[in-house]
This record gives C-alpha cells, sequence and structure tokens, in this order.
C-alpha cells in the first residue's frame, strides 16, 4: 500500500472540475499513475476527513509535442480521479 501523500498529486481546477463541485459535490484530482480506486479513496477520506462516497478515474496518454526544432518528444501520461463525497460534506481547498 502506498503513501497517502504518494496517492494524490495536486487538485485538478478547470471549469468542468468547478461544474462537477457545483452540482455532484465531485472533485477532480490527479493522482499517482498506478494507484487504484481503493488506495484514492482512502488518501482522500484521510488527507481531508470526509465520507467519500464513490470515484472514477481516467487514464490520458501523453501527447506528441515538438518544439522549434525537428526534435519530438511527449508530455508524460496522467491518471485523473473524480471523486464523489456524502450530501453535507465539502473540501476547503482553496
Amino acid at each position: 500500500m502506498r503513501d497517502i501523500y504518494q496517492v494524490i498529486d495536486t487538485v485538478r481546477m478547470s471549469e468542468k472540475a468547478t461544474l462537477l463541485q457545483e452540482k455532484n459535490n465531485e472533485y477532480t484530482f490527479k493522482v499517482a499513475r498506478g494507484a487504484n480506486k481503493i488506495e484514492i479513496k482512502r488518501a482522500v477520506e484521510k488527507l481531508f476527513k470526509v465520507k467519500v462516497l464513490d470515484v472514477r478515474t481516467c487514464n490520458y496518454a501523453g501527447k506528441a509535442k515538438r518544439r522549434r526544432r525537428a526534435d519530438a518528444g511527449r508530455t508524460a501520461a496522467w491518471k485523473k480521479a473524480i471523486v464523489r463525497l456524502k450530501d453535507g460534506q465539502a473540501l476547503d481547498i482553496f
């Protein structure tokens, strides 16, 4: 089992994440690529002291990028987790 600080990387804030937060009480995190739903749930519950109802995950592949010269590279692959909290609970992350 991983340390909870290795599971959750950052909070993802975007227009979609804000809408999910307002409508469904869901928060979006960037998490470790090898983390599973159980580890994510335990990490969020322990870090923020809330009750997690559901965890959804999405894997994103790195995109091909090119700089000014002909050398090509890729951005890093990453994993996103959308966590639904129990009604009446919220994260104070801002």
